[in-house]
């Protein structure tokens, strides 16, 4: 699954294992953990004071065998040794599915299919030297969601070599499916992250929103601004993170699936909030391909999410532009 290359968002209060004390005189369940090559945070008010770690780690392995490239035995990584593969978990055919929507509303600026590049670049789990030559033209012409064709059964090739990653959307649906089983529990207040990508709904026990912050990438241990989440889900993407130097030049895991390149726009971070992580997920690595003015003319006919852009104007300073539904947070 997705590397933790981004920590862009700091939890307040901190997080802690087990019960913690609210203002209100009741408690909080707080689970701490790791899966998915990342940690995840997760807080909830449950009157029966239970459990459900096991539940949630079995959940996220399941996912993981499913949806990890850097594991040869799941079920991606098998269709990507093969021409079709018949879906053996509802997690592969669920990331597909918003997949193409994501694809195909972006016009390409989201691509699962860039893995031949992201690994060319030394990313990803196929390590090759840092800074070695990138023949681009050759390799595009493995990359293109367009070769992709399937159904709720099963997923097929059209085009030998085109190979799948999910990384820059799986955490988000991961995301979701822990909330959905809080939600199967009756719990209605809760906040789960994995690896940066959050989703809330209800108020923390003291009837307050859960307060968000999104750091400042210029200066990484400082935050740029905090927000509330109430009922919605935030993600982000950014190139300050997961990236080196060689050669003279430095190599970001964000690449522009269209021209083969790796982004060097004033783009710092995208911060998307949506009704679902996967959604936000999906669109905040679209959303730093795009660039912020087609980012802007992108969300004046889809009001469903907004976005915090943080990046950096000629003479190298800090600019922000947030949309108009994040003004009162």
């Amino acid at each position: 699954m997705k590397a933790p290359f981004l920590l862009l968002l700091v939890f307040i209060p901190a997080f802690g294992q087990g019960q913690v004390g609210a203002s209100s005189g009741e408690q909080m369940m707080s689970l701490t953990g790791e899966a998915q090559g990342t940690t995840y945070h997760i807080k909830y008010r449950d009157e029966r004071k239970r459990s459900f770690q096991k539940e949630m780690d079995s959940l996220l392995a399941d996912i993981d065998k499913s949806l990890s490239i850097y594991r040869p035995d799941s079920e991606i990584s098998q269709f990507n040794r093969s021409m079709s593969h018949r879906f053996m978990s509802p997690h592969f055919y669920a990331v597909l599915k918003k997949s193409a929507e994501v694809f195909r509303d972006t016009k390409g600026a989201f691509d699962p299919t860039v893995l031949p590049l992201v690994e060319a670049y030394g990313f990803g789990p196929t390590k090759r030297p840092k800074g070695a030559f990138v023949n681009v033209d050759s390799l595009l012409q493995y990359v293109g969601f367009q070769y992709i064709s399937f159904d709720s059964v099963s997923v097929v090739k059209q085009k030998a070599n085109i190979r799948l990653d999910f990384n820059s959307i799986a955490q988000g649906y991961s995301v979701d499916q822990v909330a959905a089983l809080l939600e199967a529990q009756n719990i209605h207040q809760y906040m789960v992250e994995i690896g940066g990508e959050v989703r809330t709904k209800g108020q923390k026990n003291d009837g307050q929103p859960w307060a968000i912050g999104i750091e400042n990438p210029l200066h990484p241990a400082k935050l740029q601004t905090k927000l509330t989440l109430t009922n919605r889900a935030m993600t982000t993407a950014g190139n300050y993170r997961n990236r080196y130097e060689a050669n003279g030049q430095v190599f970001s895991h964000i690449i522009n699936p269209k021209t083969g390149e790796m982004e060097q726009s004033s783009l710092l971070s995208v911060t998307v909030f949506a009704e679902d992580a996967i959604t936000a997920d999906g669109y905040d690595t679209a959303f730093f391909v795009m660039g912020l003015e087609a980012v802007k003319q992108f969300l004046i006919t889809r009001k469903d999410m907004d976005v915090y852009i943080l990046y950096s104007d000629d003479a190298g300073r800090l600019k922000t532009f947030s949309t108009n539904g994040l003004k009162n947070l």
